[in-house]
């Protein structure tokens, strides 16, 4: 058994959630007063998240008219908003608990005041240095969320093995699949995660499209997902649009010896 022919990661279209928590470092905290009322998992779209849903489903339907296999979706509101909007054919969701969103803990809502001082702020302040460990207070890592993903992955191994499978899910659970599917090493993961580059961000509505297919010769098609393309359909300027062979590192003695030397010694070394 090997993974899908075709696997497309979708990312939901902008939520209220992500249009309050931009409100937040404004100093604005009115809307997410609102949605600290009710679960994250109920925030719905914005005007704009559902155009781009809209314009992510455009895209979906042309570069695959006959459809898929599998509809996978997150059990979030948004998600399956999303799932919605892009407006499949024929499409019969399967909403799967373990597409959920990172959980954030207590800074999914955080205030502003909360945002500028005292423990979330602290708490907040190590994410960059942590990278793929940093676990948000009562939250979980990009790390752990890695262990759900890994059913979700053997689900579609074993029942997917030549189907076309796609999902729709959230920007943290794309990173975490990401690592799985690509190897990502931590410290690379960190270098994307502080970068400025648009093409380093998954964006609302993005597409990551994994595939075993030689996009280059149809005919050679590989056992394991060998190439992937980013797309963010509503503005493809904020995405890299082409194709690239996935490179899973390995490390003879030497080259692991380079990455050990990445990190500082803070004790004098030994023998």
């Amino acid at each position: 058994m090997t993974m899908p022919r075709d696997l497309l990661v979708v990312r939901h279209g902008e939520s209220e959630g992500n249009v309050a928590q931009a409100a937040v470092k404004r100093g604005d905290d009115s809307l997410m007063k609102q949605l600290d009322t009710v679960h994250t998992e109920q925030w719905r779209l914005s005007p704009l998240g559902r155009q781009q849903a809209r314009a992510a489903g455009e895209w979906v339907r042309r570069e695959f008219p006959e459809g898929f296999s599998r509809y996978l979706t997150s059990w979030y509101v948004r998600a399956m908003e999303t799932s919605v909007g892009m407006n499949l054919p024929g499409a019969e969701w399967f909403p799967h608990i373990m597409l959920s969103e990172r959980n954030w803990g207590r800074a999914s809502s955080a205030t502003a005041e909360e945002r500028r001082s005292g423990p979330v702020a602290a708490d907040l302040a190590r994410r960059r240095r942590d990278g793929i460990w940093w676990s948000p207070a009562g939250g979980e890592s990009v790390a752990e969320t890695m262990v759900r993903l890994h059913e979700v992955l053997d689900a579609q191994h074993r029942e997917q093995s030549d189907g076309r499978v796609v999902m729709v899910c959230h920007g943290e659970i794309m990173w975490a699949l990401r690592v799985l599917l690509e190897r990502l090493p931590p410290w690379l993961y960190r270098e994307l995660d502080k970068s400025s580059n648009p093409h380093d961000r998954i964006h609302n509505c993005q597409i990551f499209h994994y595939t075993r297919v030689n996009p280059s010769d149809p005919s050679d098609v590989c056992p394991r997902l060998e190439w992937v393309r980013s797309v963010c359909p509503w503005d493809t300027t904020l995405s890299s649009n082409n194709w690239r062979e996935i490179t899973r590192r390995r490390f003879n003695n030497d080259e692991l010896r380079a990455a050990v030397e990445r990190c500082r010694q803070f004790m004098p070394q030994g023998e």
